[in-house]
């Protein structure tokens, strides 16, 4: 009720542009802050300060000064376009006792896990492991598997560094 009461005499206020002078308003609204007699210029103000635009809309270079780490990492390789995860997993053609399906890995020895073919060759993941200068079939489908050991560096105790 005094909400309306207010409402309206400040409406009434903020039409008369300010040019009533103190003598002339309510003894209530003579010693009021301004900006609550005009309330237009608070509530811009408000949505200047406190609007949730700006929150929605960051690119990803407005992110980068405060990113640190693995995902700072993460977001320079996506703005150059690089998967820095890459964790895609190898597709290829099948692996024959000729021309085995090549695995790459940092290490002389990797677990590696065969889907099958393609269509009604495919069978639940096989797991086995897979060492250096060692092919290995397949059980189910008779895939050949070799491993490739491409370390991006070795240390001063010759163990390769996955990272």
């Amino acid at each position: 009720m005094w909400r309306r009461a207010v409402c309206s005499q400040l409406k009434t206020l903020g039409a008369a542009g300010g040019k009533a002078s103190s003598s002339s308003l309510p003894s209530r609204f003579r010693h009021a802050d301004r900006s609550f007699i005009y309330p237009v210029a608070s509530s811009s103000l408000f949505n200047r300060y406190f609007s949730a635009d700006g929150a929605l809309k960051k690119p990803v270079e407005d992110v980068m000064p405060i990113a640190t780490g693995h995902e700072r990492e993460e977001l320079e390789a996506e703005l150059q376009g690089k998967d820095i995860l890459d964790i895609n997993h190898p597709v290829g053609p099948f692996g024959t006792k000729e021309e085995p399906a090549v695995v790459k890995s940092y290490y002389d020895r990797r677990v590696v896990g065969c889907p099958g073919g393609e269509g009604e060759d495919e069978h639940d993941v096989v797991w086995f492991w897979l060492e250096k200068g060692k092919p290995i079939e397949c059980p189910v489908c008779s895939q050949y598997f070799v491993v490739s050991v491409d370390a991006c560096f070795e240390t001063s105790s010759n163990m390769y560094i996955d990272y």
